[in-house]
Formats: structure tokens, sequence, C-alpha cells
């Protein structure tokens, strides 16, 4: 871990590590989940391990922002841009509760994540963990590997250079396709991705697609409290 940060304090690290290591940290620890929580059940409750897993991601992307050029040197959506972005993050909600059966997912859906104590209320500490972390964590760090960083590189070598105008159909395609395997509900993923990455591609600022994204998966976290359709988390 020194010899990371002395790296980082130098300017060594390339741009495609600092981009990929808030998103591959918290996989890794989602990966891990399954174990880490019987290892700590004697001691406190499992399902705060999402706390840590969205905790590390976020540490990382403040402690990496500096050397984030798409994020800490890019405008933050004005009005039109914001409007847009709320409207194409709904537009994807729609379609991830529209796409959730038959062919449209892959196996079976889990318990997902019960915020519920014993008696059935509501634990709203992890209910605010798991929205924070779904609403404000998740679509910085998503949208930075998957759109600004891994769309950009599969067209070109030299992504930086690379404007999000430019960026081509097959590389768009590629992205999304990825992106929506990696998700249960591939179909709506896809669909997820694509919408994402168009707004990248039509406003040239990330900072509209981590808005849409990040409009999406709070909606669909109002839906699941509302709902108790748990499996969505």
């Amino acid at each position: 871990m020194k010899k990371l940060v002395l790296e980082f304090r130098r300017g060594l690290i390339s741009p495609d590590i600092l981009r990929i290591l808030p998103f591959a940290a918290f996989i890794v620890l989602m990966a891990l989940t399954p174990r880490l929580s019987g290892a700590v059940a004697q001691a406190f409750d499992p399902r705060w391990l999402y706390a840590l897993r969205a905790g590390v991601a976020g540490a990382l992307l403040i402690w990496l922002w500096p050397r984030l050029s798409e994020l800490a040197a890019m405008r933050l959506p004005g009005r039109r841009q914001l409007a847009l972005a709320v409207a194409v993050g709904g537009g994807v909600l729609a379609v991830w509760l529209f796409l959730d059966g038959g062919v449209f997912i892959v196996g079976q859906s889990g318990p997902g994540f019960d915020p519920r104590h014993a008696d059935g209320s509501l634990d709203w500490a992890l209910v605010a963990v798991r929205l924070a972390g779904a609403a404000l964590v998740v679509p910085v760090m998503e949208e930075l590997f998957w759109r600004s960083w891994l769309m950009r590189r599969i067209q070109e070598s030299d992504w930086l250079m690379l404007e999000p105008g430019d960026v081509a159909l097959p590389a768009v395609l590629m992205s999304s396709i990825v992106f929506g395997i990696e998700h249960q509900q591939w179909a709506a993923g896809i669909v997820a991705g694509l919408a994402y990455a168009w707004l990248f591609i039509a406003t040239r600022n990330l900072w509209v697609a981590v808005v849409a994204h990040a409009v999406t998966n709070a909606g669909l976290g109002i839906v699941v409290l509302l709902t108790g359709a748990w499996h969505f988390w």
C-alpha cells in the first residue's frame, strides 16, 4: 500500500489503473461477501458489509479525484442537461422494472438486500447506507469505468485523447453489452449501458451520465422500499 501511495504521488500509476481501482475494489469485495458474512456473523450484522464495499470504493474515488480529469475538470450539468439526465434515468428505470423476467434475466433472482428488522420494520440506517451507495458511489464508479474508460479504451489505445463525441458505434455496443452481461437483468443492463453512453457522447460530459445513472438507482431504491421487491437490491 505504501508503494501504491508513493507511485500515486509521483504520477506513476497509469490512467487505466486509476479508473479501474474503485470498480475493481467494489467487485472483489462483493465476490468475497458470502465468505466474509460467515466470518463476521458472530460480531455484527453481515448486511453492514455493503457499507464496507461502498465505503472503500468511495474512498478510492475521493483519493484519486484530482487525477480523474473527466470528473475533476468537467463542468457540472446545466439545467437542460440535468433535465435530460433525469428523463433518461427515469426511462432506464422503467425499462429495468419492465424487463424483469423470462428470457430477460439470467438465473433465478435471489433474496437481494433486505434491510428489515426481524419484526418486519425497516432498519433505516441500513436503508440509508444502501441508498447512498447505490445512488452516490456506484454511478460515479461505474460511469468512470464503463463509459469513460472501457468504452473509449476499446476504440483507442491512447483513449485519453479520444473525445467522447468521437467514440464509434462498435465501441459503444461492445462496452454496453459487457455492462449488461454483468447484471442479472442483462437486457435492461444493455439498454442502460446504451442510454448512459449516448448521454456521455451527446453532451461530452460524464457528469450527465452519472446523474442519469444516479436517478435510475435512486428511483429503483424508492420502488424497492415501496413494494418490498428486495431482489432488485
